[in-house]
Protein backbone atom coordinates (compact mmCIF):
# COMPACT_ATOMS: atom_id res chain seq x y z
CA UNK A 1 0.00 0.00 0.00
CA UNK A 2 3.07 2.15 0.80
CA UNK A 3 4.52 1.70 -2.82
CA UNK A 4 1.53 1.99 -4.21
CA UNK A 5 0.23 5.74 -2.47
CA UNK A 6 3.90 6.78 -3.40
CA UNK A 7 4.00 5.53 -7.12
CA UNK A 8 0.11 7.67 -7.54
CA UNK A 9 2.00 10.60 -6.11
CA UNK A 10 5.04 10.57 -8.66
CA UNK A 11 3.55 9.30 -11.72
CA UNK A 12 0.78 12.44 -10.92
CA UNK A 13 3.53 14.78 -10.30
CA UNK A 14 5.55 13.75 -13.29
CA UNK A 15 2.55 13.16 -15.69
CA UNK A 16 -0.34 14.08 -15.27
CA UNK A 17 -3.49 12.97 -16.39
CA UNK A 18 -1.73 11.22 -19.47
CA UNK A 19 -0.19 9.13 -16.75
CA UNK A 20 -3.44 8.44 -15.16
CA UNK A 21 -4.84 7.31 -18.21
CA UNK A 22 -1.85 5.67 -19.54
CA UNK A 23 -2.11 3.22 -16.24
CA UNK A 24 -5.90 2.68 -16.57
CA UNK A 25 -5.20 1.37 -20.48
CA UNK A 26 -2.73 -0.78 -19.54
CA UNK A 27 -5.00 -2.01 -16.83
CA UNK A 28 -7.65 -3.11 -19.19
CA UNK A 29 -5.51 -5.69 -20.75
CA UNK A 30 -3.02 -6.61 -17.67
CA UNK A 31 -3.90 -5.45 -14.25
CA UNK A 32 -0.27 -7.32 -13.11
CA UNK A 33 1.46 -4.73 -15.57
CA UNK A 34 -0.33 -1.30 -14.28
CA UNK A 35 -0.02 -2.57 -11.12
CA UNK A 36 3.73 -3.09 -11.47
CA UNK A 37 4.06 0.06 -13.30
CA UNK A 38 2.84 2.08 -10.34
CA UNK A 39 4.30 0.12 -7.51
CA UNK A 40 7.77 -0.85 -8.84
CA UNK A 41 8.86 2.26 -11.49
CA UNK A 42 7.09 5.03 -9.79
CA UNK A 43 6.72 4.02 -6.26
CA UNK A 44 10.49 2.51 -6.18
CA UNK A 45 12.61 4.00 -8.97
CA UNK A 46 11.13 7.15 -10.16
CA UNK A 47 10.22 8.15 -6.00
CA UNK A 48 14.26 8.35 -5.34
CA UNK A 49 15.41 11.65 -4.87
CA UNK A 50 18.88 10.75 -6.03
CA UNK A 51 17.94 12.01 -9.25
CA UNK A 52 15.21 14.98 -9.66
CA UNK A 53 12.03 14.48 -11.65
CA UNK A 54 13.33 16.59 -14.69
CA UNK A 55 16.95 14.76 -14.67
CA UNK A 56 15.02 11.64 -14.68
CA UNK A 57 12.87 12.41 -17.48
CA UNK A 58 16.07 13.51 -19.54
CA UNK A 59 17.57 10.56 -18.84
CA UNK A 60 14.23 8.08 -19.67
CA UNK A 61 14.15 10.19 -23.16
CA UNK A 62 17.93 9.34 -24.12
CA UNK A 63 17.03 6.01 -23.56
CA UNK A 64 14.14 5.64 -25.51
CA UNK A 65 15.78 7.71 -28.07
CA UNK A 66 18.60 5.88 -28.33
CA UNK A 67 16.61 2.49 -28.43
CA UNK A 68 14.25 3.27 -31.42
CA UNK A 69 11.00 1.74 -31.59
CA UNK A 70 9.48 3.15 -28.51
CA UNK A 71 8.06 6.37 -29.81
CA UNK A 72 4.49 5.57 -27.71
CA UNK A 73 6.60 6.08 -24.68
CA UNK A 74 8.47 8.66 -26.28
CA UNK A 75 6.07 11.09 -26.52
CA UNK A 76 4.53 10.40 -23.14
CA UNK A 77 8.13 11.33 -21.38
CA UNK A 78 8.96 14.18 -23.90
CA UNK A 79 5.25 16.07 -21.92
CA UNK A 80 6.55 14.88 -18.52
CA UNK A 81 9.86 16.01 -19.28
CA UNK A 82 8.26 19.61 -20.08
CA UNK A 83 6.07 19.40 -17.41
CA UNK A 84 8.30 18.80 -15.11
CA UNK A 85 10.80 21.64 -15.89
CA UNK A 86 12.97 20.68 -18.89
CA UNK A 87 13.07 23.09 -21.13
CA UNK A 88 12.73 23.06 -24.95
CA UNK A 89 16.47 24.09 -24.93
CA UNK A 90 17.39 20.70 -22.70
CA UNK A 91 15.36 18.94 -25.34
CA UNK A 92 17.05 19.59 -28.66
CA UNK A 93 20.13 19.80 -26.89
CA UNK A 94 19.44 15.98 -25.89
CA UNK A 95 18.82 15.41 -29.69
CA UNK A 96 22.31 17.28 -30.66
CA UNK A 97 23.87 14.90 -28.49
CA UNK A 98 22.52 11.63 -29.08
CA UNK A 99 23.81 11.98 -32.76
CA UNK A 100 27.24 11.35 -31.27
CA UNK A 101 26.55 8.53 -29.34
CA UNK A 102 23.30 6.50 -31.05
CA UNK A 103 23.62 8.21 -34.53
CA UNK A 104 21.66 10.01 -36.17
CA UNK A 105 18.70 8.53 -37.29
CA UNK A 106 17.67 7.74 -33.63
CA UNK A 107 18.64 11.50 -33.17
CA UNK A 108 16.96 13.00 -35.96
CA UNK A 109 13.75 10.73 -34.55
CA UNK A 110 13.77 12.09 -31.35
CA UNK A 111 14.23 15.61 -32.75
CA UNK A 112 11.07 15.31 -34.67
CA UNK A 113 9.51 14.07 -31.55
CA UNK A 114 10.59 16.92 -29.48
CA UNK A 115 9.45 19.39 -31.67
CA UNK A 116 5.64 17.68 -32.39
CA UNK A 117 5.72 17.72 -28.59
CA UNK A 118 6.95 21.46 -27.91
CA UNK A 119 4.36 22.71 -31.06
CA UNK A 120 1.43 20.73 -28.79
CA UNK A 121 2.09 22.90 -25.29
CA UNK A 122 1.88 26.58 -24.75
CA UNK A 123 5.38 26.79 -22.92
CA UNK A 124 8.76 28.23 -24.45
CA UNK A 125 8.75 27.81 -28.02
CA UNK A 126 11.85 26.32 -30.20
CA UNK A 127 14.14 28.80 -31.58
CA UNK A 128 16.95 28.06 -34.58
CA UNK A 129 20.01 30.19 -35.06
CA UNK A 130 22.76 29.96 -38.25
CA UNK A 131 26.05 30.78 -38.28
CA UNK A 132 27.48 33.70 -39.29
CA UNK A 133 30.77 35.57 -39.99
CA UNK A 134 32.17 39.04 -38.38
CA UNK A 135 35.21 40.15 -39.56
CA UNK A 136 37.52 38.03 -37.37
CA UNK A 137 35.39 35.35 -36.02
CA UNK A 138 32.12 33.45 -36.51
CA UNK A 139 28.73 33.63 -34.30
CA UNK A 140 25.27 32.42 -33.80
CA UNK A 141 22.01 34.57 -35.02
CA UNK A 142 18.61 34.28 -34.12
CA UNK A 143 16.75 36.15 -37.07
CA UNK A 144 13.29 35.76 -36.83
CA UNK A 145 13.70 36.98 -40.86
CA UNK A 146 10.56 39.40 -41.32
CA UNK A 147 10.37 42.28 -43.97
CA UNK A 148 9.28 44.15 -40.34
CA UNK A 149 11.66 47.06 -38.78
CA UNK A 150 14.31 45.19 -37.23
CA UNK A 151 15.37 44.77 -33.58
CA UNK A 152 18.56 44.19 -32.65
CA UNK A 153 18.65 42.29 -28.79
CA UNK A 154 22.65 42.68 -27.57
CA UNK A 155 22.70 40.57 -24.46
CA UNK A 156 24.86 40.39 -21.04
CA UNK A 157 28.06 39.90 -20.10
CA UNK A 158 28.78 35.82 -19.77
CA UNK A 159 25.29 35.23 -21.45
CA UNK A 160 24.75 34.64 -24.82
CA UNK A 161 21.61 35.06 -27.35
CA UNK A 162 19.51 32.70 -25.67
CA UNK A 163 18.78 35.06 -22.45
CA UNK A 164 16.38 37.05 -24.79
CA UNK A 165 14.53 33.93 -25.88
CA UNK A 166 11.66 34.49 -23.79
CA UNK A 167 11.14 37.92 -24.73
CA UNK A 168 11.84 37.38 -28.53
CA UNK A 169 8.41 35.85 -29.37
CA UNK A 170 6.56 39.01 -27.41
CA UNK A 171 8.14 41.44 -29.94
CA UNK A 172 8.36 39.37 -33.22
CA UNK A 173 4.96 39.92 -34.03
CA UNK A 174 5.81 43.49 -34.61
CA UNK A 175 9.07 43.79 -35.46
CA UNK A 176 11.97 41.51 -37.45
CA UNK A 177 14.33 40.37 -34.09
CA UNK A 178 17.47 39.34 -34.41
CA UNK A 179 19.81 38.04 -31.43
CA UNK A 180 23.31 37.12 -31.74
CA UNK A 181 26.48 35.66 -29.31
CA UNK A 182 29.17 38.82 -28.54
CA UNK A 183 32.48 38.03 -29.33
CA UNK A 184 33.61 36.38 -26.69
CA UNK A 185 30.28 34.44 -25.19
CA UNK A 186 28.03 31.64 -26.79
CA UNK A 187 29.22 30.38 -29.55
CA UNK A 188 31.42 33.20 -30.46
CA UNK A 189 33.73 31.94 -27.20
CA UNK A 190 37.45 31.66 -27.97
CA UNK A 191 37.45 34.50 -30.80
CA UNK A 192 40.00 37.27 -30.92
CA UNK A 193 39.40 39.11 -27.47
CA UNK A 194 37.52 42.17 -27.50
CA UNK A 195 40.12 45.37 -27.10
CA UNK A 196 36.97 47.12 -25.27
CA UNK A 197 33.21 48.44 -26.09
CA UNK A 198 34.75 50.07 -29.47
CA UNK A 199 35.08 46.56 -31.12
CA UNK A 200 32.00 45.25 -30.08
CA UNK A 201 30.43 48.35 -31.53
CA UNK A 202 32.34 47.31 -34.58
CA UNK A 203 30.62 43.80 -34.59
CA UNK A 204 27.27 45.02 -34.10
CA UNK A 205 27.50 47.18 -37.41
CA UNK A 206 29.13 44.18 -38.95
CA UNK A 207 26.37 42.55 -38.06
CA UNK A 208 23.28 44.95 -39.82
CA UNK A 209 26.20 44.66 -42.97
CA UNK A 210 25.85 41.21 -42.95
CA UNK A 211 22.40 41.21 -42.80
CA UNK A 212 21.68 43.82 -45.38
CA UNK A 213 20.16 46.49 -42.80
CA UNK A 214 20.42 49.95 -42.43
CA UNK A 215 19.48 50.67 -39.11
CA UNK A 216 17.71 49.10 -36.45
CA UNK A 217 16.11 49.54 -32.85
CA UNK A 218 18.89 48.41 -31.12
CA UNK A 219 18.03 46.89 -27.19
CA UNK A 220 20.72 46.24 -25.24
CA UNK A 221 21.15 44.16 -21.36
CA UNK A 222 24.25 45.02 -18.91
CA UNK A 223 27.04 44.83 -21.21
CA UNK A 224 24.82 44.33 -24.48
CA UNK A 225 23.19 48.54 -23.45
CA UNK A 226 26.87 50.03 -22.72
CA UNK A 227 27.44 48.54 -26.15
CA UNK A 228 24.31 49.81 -27.66
CA UNK A 229 25.34 53.40 -25.66
CA UNK A 230 29.18 53.01 -28.03
CA UNK A 231 27.15 52.49 -31.31
CA UNK A 232 24.77 55.80 -30.50
CA UNK A 233 27.45 57.85 -29.87
CA UNK A 234 30.54 56.14 -32.87
CA UNK A 235 27.40 55.60 -35.87
CA UNK A 236 24.22 57.08 -34.32
CA UNK A 237 23.06 56.43 -38.47
CA UNK A 238 22.69 53.10 -38.00
CA UNK A 239 20.24 52.93 -35.26
CA UNK A 240 16.45 53.85 -35.41
CA UNK A 241 16.22 54.17 -31.62
CA UNK A 242 18.35 53.19 -28.41
CA UNK A 243 16.99 51.10 -25.43
CA UNK A 244 19.32 50.67 -22.59
CA UNK A 245 18.10 48.06 -20.07
CA UNK A 246 20.18 47.19 -16.86
CA UNK A 247 23.50 48.77 -18.03
CA UNK A 248 25.98 51.57 -17.21
CA UNK A 249 27.33 54.43 -18.60
CA UNK A 250 29.95 54.83 -15.59
CA UNK A 251 33.05 52.64 -14.67
CA UNK A 252 33.45 51.28 -11.35
CA UNK A 253 36.42 49.87 -8.98
CA UNK A 254 34.42 46.36 -8.39
CA UNK A 255 34.72 45.94 -12.68
CA UNK A 256 38.46 45.81 -12.68
CA UNK A 257 38.29 43.86 -9.39
CA UNK A 258 35.67 40.76 -11.13
CA UNK A 259 38.58 40.90 -13.78
CA UNK A 260 41.21 40.27 -11.06
CA UNK A 261 39.20 37.47 -9.05
CA UNK A 262 38.61 35.39 -12.74
CA UNK A 263 41.96 35.42 -13.62
CA UNK A 264 43.09 34.49 -9.48
CA UNK A 265 40.34 32.13 -8.52
CA UNK A 266 39.16 30.60 -11.98
CA UNK A 267 35.81 30.85 -13.58
CA UNK A 268 34.09 28.30 -10.71
CA UNK A 269 34.41 31.03 -8.15
CA UNK A 270 32.76 33.54 -10.17
CA UNK A 271 29.58 31.59 -10.27
CA UNK A 272 27.96 32.60 -6.55
CA UNK A 273 28.97 36.27 -6.89
CA UNK A 274 27.24 36.50 -10.27
CA UNK A 275 24.45 34.76 -9.61
CA UNK A 276 23.64 36.57 -6.45
CA UNK A 277 24.33 39.64 -8.27
CA UNK A 278 21.63 38.92 -11.67
CA UNK A 279 19.03 37.83 -9.73
CA UNK A 280 16.84 37.49 -6.81
CA UNK A 281 17.14 34.81 -3.98
CA UNK A 282 13.72 33.21 -4.70
CA UNK A 283 14.70 33.13 -8.09
CA UNK A 284 18.00 31.22 -7.05
CA UNK A 285 15.80 28.87 -4.57
CA UNK A 286 13.64 27.73 -7.68
CA UNK A 287 16.29 26.91 -9.86
CA UNK A 288 14.58 26.87 -12.92
CA UNK A 289 15.73 27.22 -16.31
CA UNK A 290 17.52 30.64 -16.23
CA UNK A 291 19.47 30.53 -13.25
CA UNK A 292 20.72 26.60 -14.63
CA UNK A 293 21.73 28.61 -17.84
CA UNK A 294 23.06 31.41 -16.50
CA UNK A 295 24.85 29.15 -14.08
CA UNK A 296 26.45 26.91 -17.05
CA UNK A 297 27.25 29.71 -19.07
CA UNK A 298 29.48 31.70 -16.53
CA UNK A 299 31.22 27.88 -15.71
CA UNK A 300 32.18 27.68 -19.11
CA UNK A 301 33.38 31.09 -19.97
CA UNK A 302 37.11 31.75 -20.83
CA UNK A 303 38.63 33.68 -18.00
CA UNK A 304 39.94 35.86 -20.91
CA UNK A 305 36.88 36.45 -22.40
CA UNK A 306 35.39 36.97 -18.82
CA UNK A 307 37.83 39.36 -18.44
CA UNK A 308 37.69 41.35 -21.97
CA UNK A 309 34.15 41.86 -20.74
CA UNK A 310 34.63 43.36 -17.12
CA UNK A 311 37.74 45.29 -18.89
CA UNK A 312 35.52 46.81 -21.24
CA UNK A 313 33.59 48.38 -18.63
CA UNK A 314 36.00 49.28 -16.45
CA UNK A 315 37.12 51.04 -19.11
CA UNK A 316 33.92 53.00 -20.19
CA UNK A 317 33.49 56.62 -20.86
CA UNK A 318 29.63 56.81 -22.64
CA UNK A 319 29.07 58.61 -19.10
CA UNK A 320 30.69 61.62 -20.22
CA UNK A 321 29.00 61.80 -23.59
CA UNK A 322 25.07 61.07 -22.72
CA UNK A 323 24.66 64.58 -23.57
CA UNK A 324 25.60 64.16 -27.18
CA UNK A 325 23.31 60.86 -27.85
CA UNK A 326 20.77 62.04 -30.59
CA UNK A 327 18.71 58.70 -31.33
CA UNK A 328 15.41 58.30 -29.22
CA UNK A 329 16.36 57.00 -26.29
CA UNK A 330 14.56 54.78 -24.03
CA UNK A 331 16.02 53.44 -19.87
CA UNK A 332 14.30 50.39 -18.66
CA UNK A 333 15.06 49.60 -15.27
CA UNK A 334 14.51 46.81 -12.61
CA UNK A 335 13.23 47.78 -9.11
CA UNK A 336 15.40 45.33 -7.09
CA UNK A 337 18.58 45.33 -9.48
CA UNK A 338 21.61 45.15 -7.17
CA UNK A 339 24.02 45.39 -9.99
CA UNK A 340 22.40 48.91 -11.80
CA UNK A 341 20.12 50.36 -9.51
CA UNK A 342 17.21 52.45 -10.62
CA UNK A 343 18.83 55.88 -9.09
CA UNK A 344 22.34 54.60 -11.38
CA UNK A 345 19.58 54.15 -14.54
CA UNK A 346 18.12 57.68 -14.07
CA UNK A 347 21.39 59.37 -14.83
CA UNK A 348 20.92 58.04 -18.54
CA UNK A 349 18.21 60.54 -18.64
CA UNK A 350 21.22 63.28 -19.01
CA UNK A 351 20.45 61.90 -22.71
CA UNK A 352 18.04 64.46 -24.41
CA UNK A 353 14.83 63.28 -24.74
CA UNK A 354 15.55 60.38 -22.88
CA UNK A 355 12.39 58.44 -21.40
CA UNK A 356 12.42 56.30 -18.34
CA UNK A 357 10.68 52.99 -17.29
CA UNK A 358 11.03 51.14 -14.29
CA UNK A 359 9.93 47.12 -14.05
CA UNK A 360 8.44 46.41 -10.54
CA UNK A 361 10.72 43.54 -8.76
CA UNK A 362 12.65 42.61 -11.02
CA UNK A 363 16.29 42.10 -10.13
CA UNK A 364 19.62 42.47 -13.35
CA UNK A 365 18.99 40.20 -15.35
CA UNK A 366 15.52 41.27 -15.58
CA UNK A 367 15.01 39.48 -19.39
CA UNK A 368 15.02 35.70 -17.91
CA UNK A 369 12.71 36.89 -14.88
CA UNK A 370 10.25 39.14 -16.05
CA UNK A 371 10.34 38.62 -19.89
CA UNK A 372 6.84 39.75 -20.29
CA UNK A 373 6.63 43.01 -18.54
CA UNK A 374 10.42 43.69 -20.44
CA UNK A 375 8.76 43.23 -23.78
CA UNK A 376 6.18 45.23 -22.96
CA UNK A 377 8.38 48.38 -21.67
CA UNK A 378 10.47 47.73 -24.93
CA UNK A 379 7.56 47.75 -27.64
CA UNK A 380 6.28 51.14 -25.21
CA UNK A 381 9.62 52.80 -26.27
CA UNK A 382 10.34 51.79 -29.92
CA UNK A 383 6.88 51.03 -31.26
CA UNK A 384 4.77 54.10 -29.38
Amino acid sequence: MKQEKIGWKELVAIDGLRGEQTVATVRETSALLAENLVDHAFGSVFAQTTLSRRERELVTLGILGAIGGAEPQLRIHLHAALRVGAHPDELVALAEHMSVYAGYPRALNLLREVREAVLATEGPSLMTTRRLTLADHQTRVFDSASDKPAVILVHALGLDHRMWREVIPLIAERFRVIAYDLRGYGAAAGAPVAKGLSTHADDLVALLDSLQIDSAHVVGLSLGGSIAQQLALSKPERMQSLTVVASTAWPFDAFTERAGAAERDGMDAQVIPSLTRWFRPEDLAQGGWSVRYARDAVERAFVADWVAGWHALATITTGERLGQIRVPTYVIAGERDASTPPQLMKRMLEIPGATYSEIAGAPHMVSLTHPQPLAEAILRGIAG
